[in-house]
């Protein structure tokens, strides 16, 4: 343990501004699903990309047992879905209904229709990080349209806040 605030942390933490991305994956014919700020790329040669899960969150075990999942990167018009699939204790049956997704392409993971841009993983590497686990999935499979300049941006998260990228 440090001598670190944990409150401070999170308030440290919290300045640096980040994208919003939903990680879905399918087992025993359920949908889950999961609002995430932790994901990055990691690597171009596999191509490889992580996400840090809360070992305690039921999306936890149902990413690891499922093996294949999709990576959703949220507009700026989708603050509801994050803010749905960021809500503890919403029911595990129909988390996605009224938030519009199909099966990706290559996995069958589920992909939100309204997404900037989506990847389609298989879990490569399970890492071990306090009390999350970090998952790194190779990336099987990439949808990234061409982004119009005035379509919608990113939806940023920062200081404790959705967010969306000035003059657009």
């Amino acid at each position: 343990m440090t001598g670190a605030d944990l409150a401070a942390f999170r308030d440290a933490a919290g300045q640096f501004a980040t994208g919003i991305a939903v990680v879905a994956a399918a087992t025993d014919g359920i949908t889950h699903a999961m609002t995430v700020n932790a994901f990055t790329s990691v690597s171009l040669d596999p191509l490889l990309i992580l996400v840090c899960v809360e070992k305690r969150a039921r999306f936890h075990d149902a990413l690891l047992t499922a093996g294949i999942w999709a990576v959703s990167v949220l507009s700026e018009d989708a603050e509801k879905t994050a803010r749905w699939l960021a809500t503890r204790g919403r029911p595990l049956e129909g988390q996605l209904d009224g938030h519009p997704y199909h099966p990706g392409a290559v996995t069958g993971a589920p992909v939100l229709d309204d997404a900037l841009a989506a990847l389609e993983c298989r879990t490569f590497a399970v890492h071990e990080g306090g009390d999350h686990s970090i998952v790194v999935g190779e990336v099987l499979a990439v949808d990234a349209p061409p982004t119009a300049a005035d379509g919608p941006g990113p939806l940023i998260y920062h200081a404790g806040r959705y967010r969306r990228l000035p003059g657009r």
